[in-house]
């Protein structure tokens, strides 16, 4: 059996509406080596990161609000995509009204999803793939960004430290193999901050046999890791932006891999296959691209081995200054204290609510 899973797919970040998307043809959208390599998955997945809607009922967030149009849907089905994820930070970003276009979308052309529900319960349910004698769950979860369920309110489905441990232990009992599409991890950053470093660690340790982490919009570093295969950061797989082309931005933001899985009963056997973004097409990358791709993501990985790669993480950090311009210094220790120990940390959600708590409560 072959699975193919593709990264972050959205419409251009201005939200203007691509003619490809707009066409419905998958040719307009897709080279013809990328429809090739398409054909030849079982089940073809890729990560839905917008609505399929109209509609200009915005949520409250911060941050950008992201559709495509009508049309969408058409063009995926033509690429021969099977089922789409949903559980990311944008999917809810027009509210239930984009939600319910984005669904209607989907059914009419054939395509199921998984990551979403109708409240934080209803929301955590695996997607189950049986073929060739084989079961798979595969778990969509998300952090925590203004489009998560929650208990009185549909939404995606978040990870939880707790919960999703306890989904990936109980999924693997009933399946062979377990994949986890988890989005999240630092904007931009090839690098995984320790925490997520230990939680995908520890959702192998748990059953699963894949974690792949996408949201970064960048490829950044791979591990085999007791058995189980970790990518932490797939980058964007189709999400146009037109400002990038010709910036530092564009070597991030148009590469991306395709994560092909062929599974049998002996195993799953993982393949990264570099795809590049080029005039609101996407082409697999070939020759020194491809090679720069790769070995890029496999010296990063190196990295993960001897501990390195909290180099690159703080000196990531250090690029961001608006974390700390938003702080007065005063106030730094302060902070960080509460940060740091978890009583104090607990108050502070509880105190603190996102928009996310009220944006469209029934």
């Amino acid at each position: 059996m072959r699975i193919i899973i593709g990264g972050d797919f959205s419409n251009e970040l201005s939200g203007e509406p691509l003619a490809g998307l707009s066409s419905g043809n998958a040719e307009k959208v897709f080279d013809k080596n990328v429809l090739d390599l398409f054909k030849t998955a079982d089940e073809l997945a890729v990560n839905l990161e917008c609505a399929v809607t109209e509609s200009e009922n915005r949520i409250k967030k911060f941050g950008p609000h992201l559709k495509a149009p009508f049309g969408t849907c058409k063009a995926l089905k033509g690429a021969g995509v099977t089922f789409v994820t949903l559980s990311n930070n944008h999917i809810f970003d027009f509210g239930k009204e984009g939600v319910k276009d984005t669904m209607r979308e989907l059914d009419k052309n054939g395509i199921k999803y998984t990551g979403y529900g109708k409240n934080e319960a209803d929301s955590r349910k695996d997607y189950i793939i049986e073929r060739d004698g084989l079961k798979i769950a595969v778990i969509d979860v998300c952090e925590h960004e203004y489009t998560y369920a929650l208990e009185n309110r549909e939404g995606a489905r978040p990870y939880d430290p707790y919960d999703t441990s306890d989904d990936i232990a109980a999924a693997k009992k009933k399946a062979d193999y377990v994949i986890v599409v988890y989005h999240g991890g630092k904007e931009f950053c090839r690098y995984p901050s320790p925490r997520l470093y230990k939680l995908c660690r520890s959702m192998i340790k748990h059953g699963a046999d894949v974690v792949l982490c996408q949201h970064s919009h960048c490829v950044g570093c791979y591990e085999n890791f007791d058995g189980g295969h970790i990518l932490y950061g797939q980058g964007n797989f189709y999400f146009i932006d037109k400002k990038a082309y010709g910036t530092e931005k564009e070597a991030l933001w148009n590469n991306g891999l395709a994560v092909v899985l062929d599974v049998d009963k002996s195993g799953i056997k993982f393949t990264p296959v570099p795809v590049v973004m080029k005039d609101d097409m996407l082409y697999l990358a070939e020759g020194k691209e491809k090679d720069k791709i790769l070995n890029g993501l496999y010296e990063r990985g190196q990295t993960l081995a001897d501990g390195s790669y909290v180099n690159g993480w703080r000196a990531f950090c250090e690029t961001v200054p608006y974390y700390k311009t938003a702080v007065p210094p005063e106030n730094a220790d302060m902070l960080g204290h509460w940060l740091d120990c978890e009583a104090h940390y607990d108050v502070l959600r509880e105190l603190y609510k996102t928009y996310n708590h009220t944006n469209e409560l029934d």
